[in-house]
């Protein structure tokens, strides 16, 4: 087929006008509301992220941000909805460990691609614990990985969902330690909580958000913070580090989005006022109150983390065989 040359005479006016709009709408935007997508339900740690987040931006930015949650399917619906979303600043997006690196190595098809995102900046870490039922006889994160390691197949831990962070820290810390552990996933974190509390399952990885209100109750034991270095929250908690596993950093973070073709202004912009808003002293507070470690960071330097990111989780998910589907 030829290619008309009026057809790209129109093609290319088309395209200088696009190129010309992009400037302009940075030096307007935001004119209008801004949608920040969740991929999770209300009420969980990602939601309150970033609800505590977008009204501090909004002020400093002078338009409203509307929270959107979109649920489902591990957080692909909402992740997707986002990616094939115009490109003009008006859609933010909070992308997980899960969205922007797991499941492109878990899932044969993905509806989106991790690349069709631009990162915007770090926001906060979720520290993972292994926690146990108080009844379970383990007392120590030591007496635990020596009990397992006798007897491999024997003992079980829960999850929030298969290929959550929680899944793949607990599959890493079997791999660290030549140990066999039935991995028993929910579809979310209260019922995995739930079976533990009421003795159906032993163990269990959670995060600060959703697990210091558990362990400050009582109603589960920590006995191990996955981080590199002990927690605020639980400074009597010992790292894997401290009992002989090495090199062991693995937590649950989060960090801003936006749609692939979004204007560099743009981003700009929203990197300046999302690490604003996150150290806010109305803001900051309340996100390490609730467990959070914040971790404001820029485009580039998130960027770099996703490739290291990529490296290490891939290439473990590959040699345990772990697939999603």
């Amino acid at each position: 087929m030829r290619f008309c040359p009026a057809r790209r005479r129109t093609l290319l006016a088309a395209a200088s006008t696009l190129a010309a709009a992009f400037p302009a709408l940075a030096q307007t935007w935001p004119a209008k509301p801004i949608r920040w997508v969740v991929a999770y339900p209300a009420g969980g740690g990602s939601d309150f992220l970033a609800r505590q987040l977008a009204p501090a931006m909004g002020r400093q930015l002078g338009q409203t941000i509307v929270i959107d949650n979109r649920p489902g399917a591990a957080g692909i619906i909402g992740t997707d909805n986002a990616a094939k979303a115009a490109p003009d600043g008006y859609t933010i997006v909070t992308g997980d460990n899960g969205a922007m690196v797991f499941h492109s190595a878990m899932y044969k098809k993905l509806p989106y691609d991790p690349a069709d995102f631009v990162p915007v900046g770090f926001m906060a870490r979720f520290p993972l614990i292994v926690a146990v039922n108080p009844q379970s006889g383990f007392t120590s994160i030591r007496q635990l990985l020596d009990e397992v390691g006798r007897n491999p197949g024997k003992y079980s831990y829960a999850s929030p969902g298969i290929g959550s962070p929680h899944h793949l820290a607990m599959e890493l810390l079997k791999d660290r330690t030549k140990s066999f552990v039935v991995h028993v996933p929910y579809r979310g974190t209260a019922p995995a909580v739930q079976d533990v509390i009421g003795g159906q399952v032993p163990m269990i990885v959670l995060d600060t958000a959703a697990g210091l209100p558990q362990i400050r109750g009582g109603r589960v034991k920590a006995l191990a913070v996955m981080s590199k270095q002990r927690i605020a929250a639980l400074p009597d908690v010992p790292t894997l580090h401290e009992v002989g596993i090495t090199d062991f950093d693995v937590t649950a973070w989060q960090a801003l989005f936006v749609p692939k073709g979004t204007p560099a202004e743009v981003v700009t912009r929203l990197t300046a006022e999302l690490n604003r808003a996150i150290n806010a002293p109305d803001v900051k507070p309340k996100l390490e109150d609730f467990g959070l470690e914040v971790t404001p960071s820029d485009g580039p330097a998130l960027a770099a983390f996703l490739q290291r990111e990529n490296a290490f989780w891939h290439r473990l998910i590959k040699e345990r065989g772990l697939s999603a589907e």
